[in-house]
């Protein structure tokens, strides 16, 4: 199921899954082209703190992706190279930081999927103890652990745990869907007759 969300992709399974999800922030793709679909294992970090990050290592499963988050974001990074390594090690499918990362080209090139909302060399402190495996709040949606996180070029999307098989048969319809429109489309059809908007424009 994972591996099928992902290669959909966040956008069809936003749309498919009746416009909800959307984590609605803007998001760097750091590994250029990658995508990943993966159960959150949630953190929330003390403002501008990365002692959780550390903390959640060791619960980090395989297939999981790891969400970080802090009571506001900022560009602090939570993420350097040596976390990441130590995710990929643990068998992450990502990595989704409300924060910053730091050591972007060595990122880039580990392969691991990583998305943060900014680049910053700026360094956390390992004082403030916060919370492992709690709902967090990422560009105004809720992530609960062990909701599926969707990620790719155009951000990410976030799938109730209780609704992915459901949302992942709309996907699979949408995507079908979607095929057959772009064959018309290329044979010269236009989508202002398709979906019947000359009627709305036009009043016909």
């Amino acid at each position: 199921m994972n591996e099928e969300l992902a290669r959909l992709g966040s956008a069809t399974v936003y749309e498919a899954s009746g416009r909800q999800g959307l984590v609605d922030a803007e998001l760097r793709q750091i590994v250029p082209g990658s995508r990943a679909c993966g159960p959150a294992r949630t953190v929330r970090c003390g403002q501008d703190d990365n002692l959780m990050v550390h903390a959640a290592m060791a619960r980090l499963q395989p297939g999981e992706v790891l969400v970080l988050t802090m009571p506001e974001p900022a560009a602090v990074a939570l993420v350097g190279d040596l976390l990441a390594t130590q995710a990929q090690a643990r068998g992450a499918a990502a990595i989704l930081v409300d924060a910053a990362v730091r050591d972007s080209e060595e990122l880039a090139t580990m392969g691991l999927p990583v998305w943060a909302r900014w680049i910053r060399s700026r360094g956390a402190t390992k004082t403030e103890v916060g919370e492992l495996d709690v709902p967090v709040t990422l560009g105004g949606q809720e992530i609960r652990p062990g909701d599926l996180v969707v990620l790719d070029a155009d951000g990410a999307t976030v799938v109730a745990a209780e609704r992915a098989a459901e949302v992942l048969t709309a996907s699979r319809a949408r995507e079908e869907k979607e095929r057959v429109k772009r064959e018309q489309i290329q044979a010269g059809a236009l989508s202002y007759e398709l979906d019947g908007l000359r009627a709305i424009v036009e009043g016909e």
